[in-house]
């Protein structure tokens, strides 16, 4: 078989599956068709105001979140402030220079003068 009929034999399978649902359907319904209609209807007509009840449970989660994170936002930026003026102002300080020889005589004349 080539593959164009491999195709062909895919949708035909599509379209008998289809048809035989369909009637299983209809057979094993618990309602008439009337009714089924009927309650397809009130459900259809009930689809606008449930989408606007999602609608305004989203938007208020939507607010609820943007509200969160201003305020988190502000603590990092009030937390980030503090931080870089306390950098600045450590480097602003003097720091003894480790890196220079002390000078040990001077500090053993002083020492044994105090004797």
């Amino acid at each position: 078989m080539s593959k164009n009929n491999n195709g062909g034999l895919f949708i035909a399978g599509v379209i008998i599956g289809g048809m035989v649902g369909t009637v299983t359907g209809m057979l094993m319904a618990p309602r008439s068709g009337r009714e089924t209609r009927h309650i397809i209807k009130k459900s259809a007509n009930a689809l606008p105001e449930m989408a606007e009840d999602l609608s305004t449970t989203v938007q208020l989660q939507a607010d609820r979140l943007s509200e969160s994170a201003k305020k988190n936002w502000g603590d990092t930026l009030t937390r980030l402030k503090e931080a870089i003026a306390a950098g600045i102002e450590a480097t602003q300080t003097e720091v003894p220079d480790s890196s220079s020889p002390r000078d040990i005589t001077a500090d053993t004349n002083s020492s044994n003068n105090n004797l």
